[in-house]
C-alpha cells in the first residue's frame, strides 16, 4: 500500500490505525500470520452448518465477539430444501466481498473517499462435472465475472485503477485464481 498521511476515517476505516498496522507488520513480519477456521456439521440432505468462533492472528488466539453460524443448502431443483444459499453462492459472496474490501482499504490508504460501490457477480457451473457424468467437465466454476460500479470524486482512469486493486490484493481472489493447496483427510 502506498502511504498517505491521513489521520481521519476514509471509507469507514481509521487510516492512521491502518498505517500503524502496516508499520508493526514491517517491523515484526510474524504478526502477519493468520489462521482462519470453522467447524462444519452435516444436518440432512444438502443442509450443512458451519460455526465460526475464533481465529489466530498477531501471534495469538482471538475470539470473535459473537459466534457466526452459516448454513448452506441447495435449491429444491437440486434436491435441497432451499433454506440457505448453496456453497458456490457463498464462494461468489466471499470472492466479491473480499475484492470489494481490498478496493476500499487501498482507496482509503490512497486518501480516496468512495461514495458508493455496487457489484454484480455470476459464475457458470456445468453439473455434469459435479455428477461425474463427463470427466472433461470440471466440477467447479468454468468462469466467474464481477462487474463493479464505483462512485468517487476521481477521474475514470483512477476508478479503473481502484477496480484493479481489488483483485490484486484480495486473498480470496488470489486463492481462487492461483489454487491454494487443499488437504482433505479423515479425522480419526
Amino acid at each position: 500500500m502506498q502511504e498517505v498521511a491521513i489521520t481521519q476515517k476514509v471509507n469507514g476505516l481509521e487510516v492512521a490505525q491502518l498505517f500503524e498496522t502496516i508499520s508493526a507488520i514491517k517491523q515484526a513480519p510474524n504478526l502477519a500470520a493468520f489462521k482462519f477456521r470453522l467447524a462444519n456439521k452435516w444436518l440432512d440432505g444438502a443442509h450443512n452448518r458451519s460455526r465460526i468462533t475464533n481465529f489466530y492472528g498477531v501471534g495469538q488466539e482471538n475470539k470473535h465477539h459473537t459466534e457466526f453460524v452459516l448454513d448452506t443448502d441447495e435449491p429444491p431443483l437440486l434436491l435441497g430444501s432451499g433454506q440457505s444459499p448453496n456453497p458456490v453462492e457463498y464462494l461468489l459472496h466471499a470472492l466479491t466481498a473480499c475484492v470489494t474490501s481490498a478496493i476500499v482499504y487501498h482507496a482509503a490508504a490512497k486518501g480516496i473517499q468512495i461514495n458508493e460501490i455496487e457489484s454484480r457477480t455470476e459464475g457458470d457451473v456445468d453439473l455434469r462435472g459435479f455428477l461425474g457424468l463427463d470427466k472433461n467437465v470440471r466440477p467447479g466454476f468454468q468462469n466467474i465475472r464481477i462487474k463493479f460500479k464505483i462512485k468517487a470524486d476521481v477521474p475514470n482512469e483512477q476508478l479503473n485503477e481502484l477496480c484493479q486493486l481489488g483483485p490484486m490484493y484480495s486473498p480470496v481472489f488470489d486463492t481462487i485464481t492461483r489454487s491454494a493447496p487443499v488437504e482433505v483427510s479423515l479425522d480419526k
